[in-house]
């Protein structure tokens, strides 16, 4: 890892190169990724992950445009695809990849679901930290990851398509290793 200076802020930057595909399917061959949301972000992130081989499930209510999108993108009812309360159970790492408002109004049904040892993943981080207003307020015996990508999730797929990757700023994790939280930045 490298540092690097913002102002009077050092940050570690964990680069591709520091977690290559094999040592990432290492660090979660024990996991499963339990995708929440199939927007921008969650169709892109979790295709990419489950190309480089991670065991991924989405959570996605039936009908409407993104569970079709789903199915013709192979996710398996039953198998790879489950409503997301269901997913959210099945799942050690939970990405919660709704829109703004969908995290707010979904969180009562997933909270139940983040039990101990769990990992709660954000791609933005305004429902944990407008959580005054929003209600997301994360147990405490779970671990907690905000992965940022400093683009949308259609880019992500279509840069990782090329053999490429967008920057991500990782500014939280608790006890997961670092590993964990560049997975999902391809």
């Amino acid at each position: 890892m490298k540092e690097i200076t913002i102002g009077n802020n050092v940050e570690q930057c964990v680069e591709r190169a520091d977690y290559p595909p094999d040592k990432v399917r290492q660090i979660l061959k024990d996991e499963t990724i339990a995708v929440l949301g199939y927007g921008v972000q969650g169709r892109g992130q979790s295709l990419n992950m489950r190309d480089n081989g991670l065991k991924v499930i989405v959570g996605q209510r039936k009908g409407g445009k993104a569970y079709d999108l789903c199915l013709e993108d192979g996710w398996k009812p039953g198998v790879t695809l489950f409503d997301p309360e269901e997913a959210a159970a099945k799942g050690t790492v939970v990405q919660y990849l709704l829109s703004d408002a969908g995290q707010k109004d979904m969180w009562p049904k997933l909270k139940p679901h983040l039990t101990r040892g769990k990992a709660l993943y954000f791609s933005h981080g305004f429902a944990i930290v407008f959580n005054d207003q929003t209600g997301v307020i994360p147990p405490k015996d779970i671990d907690v990851i905000l992965v940022a990508p400093k683009g949308s999730g259609t880019t992500v797929r279509r840069l990782f398509l090329e053999g490429r990757a967008l920057t991500a700023a990782l500014p939280s994790t608790r006890t997961r290793p670092a590993g964990l939280a560049s997975a999902a930045s391809p």
